[in-house]
């Protein structure tokens, strides 16, 4: 499994009520969404920054998500461009459901 933390500055006029209105419009896009098991929706007042945290199945699942349309969609949403970065993921822990997920590709 793959975890990608997507980051991006946010407008100055962007508050946390405002991001969750912004988030909440673009959560049907990630529902159901091939190859992606979770998204954390992510605002910081303090640095003005929003983004996700995403659990894939794989890198290639994220990368096909991740593509010029859909960075251009942030950008236009957001005010700024994401920077993503990857991060191999081969143990979840998941107390909610009370179970500790090893990746199969390890």
């Amino acid at each position: 499994m793959i975890t990608a933390i997507v980051r991006f500055k946010l407008p100055a006029d962007i508050d946390a009520a405002k991001a969750a209105e912004l988030f909440r419009g673009s959560a049907p896009k990630y529902q159901g969404l091939n190859g992606l098991v979770r998204k954390y929706y992510l605002f910081d007042a303090e640095s003005r920054t929003g983004g996700g945290c995403y659990l894939w199945e794989s890198r290639e699942a994220a990368e096909r998500v991740y593509n010029s349309e859909w960075r251009r969609m942030i950008a236009e949403r957001y005010g700024s461009p994401p920077e993503i970065s990857f991060f191999e993921t081969p143990v979840v822990v998941d107390n909610s459901l009370g179970k500790t997920t090893l990746d199969a590709a390890e």
